[in-house]
């Protein structure tokens, strides 16, 4: 008698990607463990829910595969590096990588996967995005000033150095051009960001509803009810503006029963404290300063060892080229974007600037030869 294969068993090709499956979610799993116990508080509670929706998700391939579960596999390459990731930092950046992760589920297009799991995965990237927004809040003013200050170093004194050396004056002049390149630049850049940051910081100061208006709150005029003008001056219309203030005075009549006032606001407060967004004046200068130097050594490194001629321009190319890569490719992890598309983006930019001016100078050193 000839056996009939059952058509309900499932294909080896199905098996094999349900244990990958399994084990990425296992994988995934660890990550916001691991993430969780770096954690405190609100996050760690939240990351330990995902890690629990994850469980969940596992089950479900094991129920599939019943008894054919076979021997342990490892997750998928990049989340392994990222559950490394998170047991030695747990800093934003991987948070930035589990966002990225969680956006290339491969649930939508499967049908063994419940419409519930591919709909869990686009919720967790906006969990993950929102867990990754904080921290992007807490180091966004020092980290803009060191992205702006370093990639300014690299691509200034790039483009100076580049610029001075096709006019083929010799490599002291070069050098010294350089680091004084390096000094003039570090010096604005960290005068400028102290100004920008600090004038920013005192303009938010003046747009800030006085705390002290909150006392005066229980003595208004119901009648006439002029919180209404705080509203509309707002740009709420006068209806939301009436609205909004009958309500708050509600409120206030039932705090002033309670002898209570510390908790009311005549305005609505921002979710995102913009101050600690925009960073302060001098950690944005003392950042920018050093990054700017950093970037803005490298050029002139090649000729600090006493390299010249073509040579020291391409070593000096190549090194700005290394780290142009560098900070593009960290500046797309953070934001969620394609690292490898900002890297390139960046050197582009860097390059093309640089080569500008090394033609203007094979330009004037030819004119004046």
């Amino acid at each position: 008698m000839i056996a009939v294969a059952d058509s309900n068993q499932p294909r080896d090709a199905d098996i094999r990607r349900w244990r990958q499956y399994l084990a990425d979610e296992q994988a995934e799993a660890a990550v916001y463990r691991d993430l969780a116990g770096r954690r405190s508080g609100e996050e760690r509670e939240i990351l330990l829910a995902l890690a629990e929706a994850e469980g969940r998700h596992e089950e479900h391939w094991r129920q599939l595969l019943g008894d054919r579960v076979g021997s342990p596999k490892k997750g998928a390459l990049r989340t392994r590096i990222l559950g490394l990731l998170a047991r030695r930092f747990g800093s934003v950046f991987v948070l930035a990588l589990a966002q990225r992760a969680e956006a290339r589920s491969p649930y939508d297009g499967d049908a063994d996967a419940t419409s519930a799991m591919a709909a869990d995965e686009r919720i967790h990237e906006e969990v993950v995005r929102g867990l990754a927004a904080r921290g992007r809040q807490r180091l966004s003013g020092t980290f803009r000033a060191a992205v702006f200050g370093v990639n300014d170093g690299l691509v200034s004194n790039l483009a100076l150095v580049l610029g001075i050396g096709a006019t083929g004056v010799p490599a002291a002049t070069i050098l010294f051009t350089g680091i004084a390149g390096l000094l003039a630049g570090a010096l604005s850049m960290g005068a400028g960001e102290y100004v920008s940051v600090r004038s920013q910081r005192e303009l938010l100061d003046a747009s800030t509803p006085n705390p002290a208006t909150r006392s005066v709150l229980s003595h208004l005029d119901v009648a006439a009810n002029e919180l209404t003008l705080v509203y509309r001056a707002q740009g709420m219309t006068a209806a939301e503006a009436e609205v909004h203030a009958r309500e708050v005075l509600r409120t206030v009549a039932i705090a002033t029963d309670a002898l209570d006032l510390s908790k009311l606001t005549v305005a609505t407060e921002p979710e995102i404290d913009e101050h600690e967004a925009i960073g302060t004046g001098m950690g944005a200068a003392v950042s920018s300063f050093c990054f700017f130097a950093s970037g803005a050594l490298l050029p002139v490194l090649p000729y600090l060892f006493g390299m010249q001629g073509i040579a020291a321009i391409i070593v000096a190319a190549v090194l700005v080229g290394l780290a142009l890569l560098a900070t593009g490719a960290v500046v797309g992890l953070l934001s969620g974007g394609p690292p490898l598309k900002r890297a390139l983006r960046q050197l582009a930019i860097g390059f093309g600037a640089a080569g500008v001016t090394y033609l203007l100078g094979l330009l004037f050193g030819t004119s004046i030869g």
